[in-house]
């Protein structure tokens, strides 16, 4: 599992890869927000361990960007930053958790194991093995990033292989649901899992096993 942390005090941040990577985790530890975006574009990680503020651009502004290009991966924030606007800022930009400093680093490792604990409920579909609680898909060993719309569409078809899917059932995943928004959305699912989606016109699609 890889990480990709960011923060601007040195020592704890020391402190926390070092702890990190005792535990068998890979990570990459910068501390400015440019580091991260670039760092983040440059590689795929399994989770992002985010201080706030720190130089350059946030935290939340960082997580903000990378949801806005589609990149759902799981998120921890850490932050002296406690008050309770900040908090549901953070959230509200996808994180996943955030922990309040000062905090023991063991406290952030339970949380990380967590994150990236392998799940007993898994959905396996040919090459595919898609883990529900933590929204996670891996296709020969690597991992796969959907955007919200298509995610929602690959649970919908994996959950219900073999049976015919109407349209109305479908535009329930589109934000603005639409003939052409539909298949524009299906095709990039298709190009990204590989997935068997048949086109039943006039009726709906379906997802088979190749």
């Amino acid at each position: 599992m890889k990480i990709l942390l960011l923060e601007d005090d040195i020592a704890l941040g020391e402190t926390i890869e070092e702890l990190l990577c005792e535990n068998g985790y890979k990570v990459d530890y910068v501390t400015t927000g440019n580091s991260a975006i670039d760092y983040s574009y440059e590689n795929k990680y399994d989770l992002y361990i985010f201080d706030i503020n720190v130089p350059d651009i946030d935290g939340l502004d960082i997580l903000k960007s990378l949801r806005d290009a589609d990149d759902m991966t799981p998120t921890i924030f850490i932050s002296a930053m406690t008050d309770l606007k900040t908090v549901l800022r953070g959230f509200e930009v996808g994180g996943s958790d955030f922990i309040k400093k000062p905090f023991f680093p063991e406290e952030l490792l339970v949380k990380v194991n967590l994150k990236l604990a392998p799940s007993k409920e898994e959905i396996v579909f040919g090459d595919i093995v898609y883990t529900p609680k933590d929204k996670k898909i891996v296709k020969n060993g690597e991992s796969i990033y959907l955007s919200q719309v298509q995610l929602k569409l690959f649970e919908l078809f994996i959950k219900n292989t073999n049976r015919l899917i109407i349209k109305d059932e479908l535009y329930e995943c589109l934000e603005k649901p639409s003939e052409n928004a539909l298949r524009f959305h299906i095709n990039k699912l298709k190009n990204s899992t590989g997935l068997n989606i048949k086109n039943i016109r006039g009726s709906g699609y379906r997802v088979e096993k190749s």
